[in-house]
């Protein structure tokens, strides 16, 4: 049996310390914690990309008024107040990135990763992001578009990824396992049917 990582022990600590001087609450510490690992993240995403997978009549909504259709899922809030959804075709391939700082969807996709918020991802995806898809493992044909979207504070952005080939009559939510974070930023794809579930 294994004790805790390094910086679990330093969380802990630092824990420790502010709630000692009364800076910080425990009880509002754990609420935020079981707000970011149950109530927001990536797992919201993924149920609104295999809702536009499944129906197109939200698809179509989502496409024409993301924050609403995205709202009536149930997922709002600081980061959400308004989203713009768009979506990959076998022509184009969309991407996001903030190039001023970290805008980021945090109601559908949670707690931006490290290097979305890196200045070489910030600056290199809107030069060559072709190139940067590749260092992510995608590959995509040459005669496909790429556009890159600049997600700001007043406008967050969320791609819809191509349904993976092989899916037809599968559910929701065997639909949203396939759905990763990276495939609804844009640097990565959905996972294929046969991969195994995380």
């Amino acid at each position: 049996m294994t004790g805790p990582s390094d910086p679990e022990l330093r969380v802990k600590a630092l824990e420790q310390v502010l709630t000692e001087k009364g800076y910080v609450d425990p009880a509002a510490l754990d609420v935020i914690a079981e707000t970011y690992e149950r109530n927001v993240g990536p797992h919201n995403g993924a149920r609104v990309v295999a809702r536009a997978w499944c129906d197109p009549g939200y698809r179509k909504w989502l496409l024409e008024d993301g924050t609403a259709a995205i709202a009536a899922l149930g997922y709002s809030g600081r980061g959400g107040e308004t989203i713009r959804a768009v979506e990959n075709t076998a022509q184009v391939h969309n991407v996001i990135v903030c190039t001023l700082c970290s805008c980021y969807p945090w109601p559908v996709l949670g707690l931006p990763p490290a290097w979305y918020k890196s200045a070489p991802y910030r600056s290199r995806v809107v030069i060559d992001p072709r190139g940067v898809l590749s260092e992510s493992g995608v590959e995509l044909p040459g005669d496909t578009e790429i556009r890159v979207w600049d997600s700001t504070s007043e406008i967050r952005l969320l791609v819809v990824p191509m349904r993976p080939g092989g899916t037809e009559g599968w559910s929701e939510e065997e639909l949203a396992r396939l759905v990763t974070r990276d495939s609804m930023i844009g640097t990565g794809l959905p996972k294929r049917p046969e991969e195994p579930a995380p």
